[in-house]
């Protein structure tokens, strides 16, 4: 009989955090989607543990275990920025998410140690100069630290693109997320009617959502429906995407509301 993969990995968390106060230490884990992560807000107190992906907003995160009030020190998340790009665009193949992605698992590496690929730039297109294309793709790959080198040593090319990798000191700020903004008019400022008109979900299915504990406010799984989120809460629905509420915009003469958001694109 297979083992449920949420019961270890709940296992797992309760560990990391037992071991970090035990020892007075962080302890981190590898790579998990931001879903996954959230059932640590379960697991052990808000101040003992801090998410991150390497960038806000990453979709992919780790988890670090340990209170800075009972350390007195910090300790950086193990994660280094990748930059894979073309050596000459003007010859490049058209290149993908799933491209990128699966070079690395070429590689023989596990998912969990590659955490966010974020595409910024365009393919090349049919006899454009690389001076002409001042624009060109790149993956930026956020991974974790002990696999840095091994990647930057291995990988060589993308479909049949030659690449050369960077490591990069910080992120850029093209890197940051792409919204899309939106005034959607809702019925109330509840949380499911938001849910239900952006992702045009009826009541019932938007309910069922967080029965199933499928929305997420600021990472945080609710069961609530009927909670109102504050002005830069970021909502995540699982399956469908993630937007952040920005606020009331003004009234209609109907009585219903006109929201702002920015939803990830």
């Amino acid at each position: 009989m297979e083992k449920d993969p949420s019961i270890a990995r709940k296992k797992r968390l309760v560990e990391l955090h037992h071991n970090a106060l035990s020892h007075n230490a962080y302890y981190f884990t590898d790579f998990m989607t931001a879903a996954d992560a959230a059932d640590v807000y379960g697991l052990a107190p808000e101040s003992d543990f801090t998410v991150f992906g390497g960038a806000p907003d990453c979709e992919r995160v780790m988890i670090r275990f340990g209170n800075l009030h009972e350390f007195g020190y910090e300790e950086d998340f193990p994660i280094v920025l990748l930059k894979i790009a073309p050596l000459a665009a003007k010859y490049a193949d058209e290149l993908t998410h799933r491209d990128f992605l699966g070079t690395l698992m070429g590689l023989g590496l596990e998912r969990d140690v590659i955490g966010d690929i974020i595409l910024r730039g365009e393919n090349a297109r049919q006899g454009e100069s690389p001076e002409e294309n001042d624009n060109a793709l790149a993956a930026y790959v956020f991974v974790a630290e002990r696999m840095a080198d091994f990647i930057k040593e291995n990988v060589t090319t993308v479909k049949h693109t030659t690449v050369a990798v960077e490591q990069l000191k910080q992120v850029p700020k093209d890197v940051a997320p792409v919204f899309e903004k939106e005034e959607p008019v809702v019925a109330s400022l509840r949380l499911d009617g938001m849910v239900s008109k952006l992702y045009h979900l009826s009541r019932e299915k938007s309910k069922a959502m967080f029965a199933k504990e499928l929305v997420f406010i600021n990472g945080r799984p609710t069961a609530n429906p009927s909670i109102e989120p504050k002005s830069g809460d970021v909502i995540s629905v699982r399956g469908h995407g993630k937007f952040i509420f920005d606020g009331v915009l003004r009234e209609t003469k109907k009585g219903n509301t006109v929201i702002a958001v920015r939803r990830y694109a």
